[in-house]
This record gives C-alpha cells, sequence and structure tokens, in this order.
C-alpha cells in the first residue's frame, strides 16, 4: 500500500489528471486483489486440509479480478443452474469444494478456476444380462433380472469411482452368478424373493462406498434346456399316472366294501333283491334301449340240468 501510494504521488507531480486517474483505479484494483488473496490465505489457514496453496490463491484472487473488470458481462457465466433431480459437484483448481453438493437451483463458480459436473439423482434401472450359471446340483440354467438404484451421495459418486453405472452393472452380473451358484434348481425355481433379497444386500454393501443405493432387485426369468425340461415333463407325467392309479385303485377298493355291504343287506331280504331289479329296469326303460337283458335266477336253470 505504500509503494502504491509513493506511485501516485509521484505521478501526481510529474503527470496528468488522466493519467492519474488511471493508476488510482490500477492501485484500487491491487488492493482488492490483495485483499481477496488474505482472506483466502485465511479460510485456507482454518481448513489446511483443502488448501491450494499460496500459488493457488493468487490464480483464484486473479480470477475474480478479471471477473469483476469484465462485469456486467462475466456475470452470466458464474451463474449456473442445475434441475430438481440434480446435484453439481464443484471442483476449484482440481480439488472438491467442502460442504455438500450444490443444487436444486442456481450456484455460483468462478468462470477460470472452476468447473462442475452434474450428478442425476433419479432412481436407474437397468436389467441384467441372462448369465449361464451352473448350479449346487451341476445343473446349466440362464437367469436373467433387473436392479433399481440410485445415486444417494453425489460426492463420493464422483470422486471414488470413475463410472458409477458401469460398475454397478457389472456387479450386478458376478454377484448374480455367484448368489445362484450356492442353490439348487428347485431353491432357485422356488425361492426366488430369498434370492433377490440376498442380491440386494450383497450389492447395497459393495456400492455404498461409491455412493450408491440400491433399492431393489428381481429375478425375471430362469430358463431351463430343452433336455430338462422334457425329462422334467415326463416326470410330472409318470408322477400324475402313478398318483391317478393309486386313486382309482382306492376307489375300487371302497366300492367293493360297498358292495359286500349291500349283499349282506339283501341277503338278509330276499325281497330286497327283487326290488333292486324292479328299480334297474326302470333305469334302463327310461334312457329309451331297444335291447333289455332279464336275469333269470339260476333255480329256474336247475329244473333243466336235473332233466338232462
Amino acid at each position: 500500500i505504500m509503494y502504491g501510494s509513493q506511485i501516485i504521488g509521484s505521478y501526481r507531480r510529474h503527470r496528468s489528471k488522466k493519467v492519474q486517474k488511471l493508476m488510482y483505479i490500477f492501485c484500487l484494483q491491487l488492493y482488492f486483489t490483495l485483499l481477496v488473496c488474505f482472506l483466502y490465505c485465511l479460510s485456507a489457514l482454518e481448513s489446511p486440509d483443502i488448501g491450494i496453496g499460496l500459488c493457488g490463491w493468487i490464480i483464484v484472487g486473479l480470477s475474480i479480478l478479471l471477473m469483476l473488470a469484465t462485469l456486467p458481462i462475466s456475470i452470466w457465466m458464474c451463474i449456473k443452474i442445475v434441475k430438481e433431480y440434480e446435484r453439481a459437484i464443484i471442483f476449484r483448481l482440481g480439488r472438491i469444494l467442502r460442504g455438500r453438493a450444490k443444487g436444486p437451483g442456481l450456484f455460483f463458480i468462478l468462470p477460470c478456476t472452476d468447473n462442475f459436473i452434474n450428478v442425476d439423482m433419479r432412481t436407474i434401472t437397468f436389467d441384467i444380462p441372462p448369465q449361464e450359471v451352473l448350479t449346487k446340483d451341476s445343473v446349466t440354467v440362464s437367469v436373467d433380472g433387473v436392479v433399481y438404484y440410485r445415486v444417494q451421495n453425489a460426492t463420493l459418486a464422483v470422486a471414488n469411482i470413475t463410472n458409477a453405472d458401469a460398475a454397478t452393472r457389472l456387479l450386478a452380473q458376478t454377484t448374480l452368478r455367484n448368489v445362484l451358484g450356492t442353490k439348487n434348481l428347485a431353491e432357485i425355481l422356488s425361492d426366488r424373493e430369498e434370492i433377490a433379497h440376498s442380491m440386494q444386500t450383497t450389492l447395497d454393501d459393495a456400492t455404498d462406498d461409491w455412493g450408491i443405493k440400491v433399492e431393489r432387485v428381481e429375478i425375471k426369468d430362469v430358463k431351463l434346456p430343452q433336455q430338462l425340461q422334457r425329462a422334467m415333463a415326463a416326470e410330472a407325467e409318470a408322477s400324475r399316472e402313478a398318483r391317478a392309479k393309486v386313486i382309482a385303485a382306492e376307489g375300487e377298493m371302497n366300492a367293493s366294501r360297498a358292495l359286500k355291504e349291500a349283499s349282506l343287506v339283501i341277503a338278509e331280504s330276499p325281497s330286497g333283491l327283487q326290488l333292486r331289479y324292479l328299480q334297474t329296469l326302470n333305469t334302463i326303460a327310461a334312457e329309451k334301449n331297444s335291447t333289455i337283458i332279464f336275469p333269470l335266477p339260476m333255480d329256474m336253470m336247475q329244473a333243466f340240468m336235473k332233466r338232462d
């Protein structure tokens, strides 16, 4: 400041008023730059873990000075807008600014030293391609699924991994193969919800350091080889036929027991047999049949047999 005052005093004596005004403007800009650098250095001393060094603060000060010198044109380069479902991660001289991600709405950046990356916070879905898996009982099946996830921490999703989406997709494929490799075919076909929950827990734990939250995992389809399908169909058909034969045999046994009980009742009352015979004739006549079979008692046939 003393050096600037001496320069201004010397130019007062030897130069015109126009030169003096220019020197005043130059000194004011110089004072402002030094003040900004001083304030940034104080903030760096308060948080030395994110300091960018003396050269960095000088560059930031020059950037602020350039922004002020080019107002109001530079203001359109400093104001940025992010949507409701987005967050902005600001980098200043290659370092992430402390604090949470910016947005939604308006935020400010320095035109020469800052750049930013937009991160989509909405839920993203993707299909797991069909995976050829060898089950625990040595059966090859093809299984596919779908995964729902979202970015929970935008800063971790940008700073800790190059491409969070591609990494999550690859991890989902390997997790599907690993989980299904420990299951039998019957468990895969019947316990889909348990398998999906196990995959979700595994993926969520693995992607926690990336700022990713896996919300849901679903198993879409389990495709079996054609030969295995035919074998399972034959086994199911044979099982159904065996059950049908057992049911038919049980029905015959119950029917024979009922006939035995009926014969005992008829033996106690001979007239009951005649009534049953008349009831049978009535049933046959109701169906309009042209042929009627009359059963003959064995007593009538014994008389002819004695004559012979």
